[in-house]
């Protein structure tokens, strides 16, 4: 991919961004890149970058993202090796960057380190997915992250999903069976492979709501989210369910 190359000579040609490798993850990876997906880059680099570098990283970051039809949303995020090697919860992000942060970057804000959980599973899913763009093999320079790490960065992410829930109602139900997922098999899947594993186990009346999601994960750009009648209705006891069996595994999980 053309915006793949700009994004690898863009983090190559930062000064001050000591690069140890850079890899491709998510659904890129994962299954294969959907309609709306994003391309999500992991850089790994031996030190934090000073003033120059971010402003410098933000402003390629800027002009490479995009959202129509020939620029795909970026995600890129920068973690220092020794943040996170040897590995501790919660890792701190040094750099990031994603289209849904557009505004306030435009407005002045520089992303500055800062403890992230969600790290935890983008760490795990660059391990598994093993894409280095560029650099060695990510396992051998990023340590194995615990499953009961996985678990709590999933837990975590949980408010901020219901926060979301009414104007990406997509990715909040996707999200929330790759919750569920990941709680109980301790891996971490594809959005829509998350999806056919909820829904072999996810009670007849919610299935339809769920098949809805996938179907627009795979198929449909952002602007075609098409909700209404009885699958708006179905939105909310769809939650409520799959908030269950999280809550029952992580209950089952703290009593273990």
């Amino acid at each position: 991919m053309h915006q793949v190359q700009e994004i690898v000579d863009l983090v190559d040609g930062v000064p001050g961004l000591d690069v140890v490798g850079s890899y491709l993850h998510g659904s890129s990876v994962l299954g294969g890149l959907r309609p709306a997906g994003d391309l999500d880059v992991l850089v790994v680099s031996r030190r934090r970058m000073d003033g120059r570098a971010r402003r410098n990283l933000l402003d390629g970051a800027l002009r490479v993202s995009g959202s129509g039809n020939t620029r795909r949303p970026v995600e890129l995020t920068v973690v220092v090796q020794s943040e996170v090697r040897p590995w501790r919860y919660p890792p701190t992000c040094d750099f990031l960057f994603g289209e849904w942060l557009r505004e306030e970057y435009e407005a002045g804000k520089i992303p500055l380190p800062e403890p992230m959980p969600d790290l935890a599973l983008l760490i795990a899913a660059t391990s598994a997915g093993d894409h280095p763009l560029t650099g060695p093999h990510p396992a051998r320079i990023l340590d194995p992250v615990p499953r009961a790490d996985l678990v709590r960065a999933s837990l975590a992410g949980i408010p901020g999903l219901l926060d979301d829930l009414h104007h990406d109602t997509r990715n909040v139900l996707l999200t929330l069976a790759r919750i569920w997922t990941t709680l109980a098999t301790g891996e971490i899947k594809s959005k829509n492979a998350a999806a056919d594993w909820a829904l072999a186990r996810l009670p007849p009346e919610h299935r339809a709501v769920l098949e809805h999601a996938r179907y627009l994960y795979l198929n449909c750009p952002y602007t075609e989210e098409n909700w209404s009648g009885a699958l708006r209705e179905g939105v909310s006891p769809l939650v409520d369910c799959l908030l269950a069996e999280i809550d029952r595994l992580r209950t089952a999980t703290s009593q273990g």
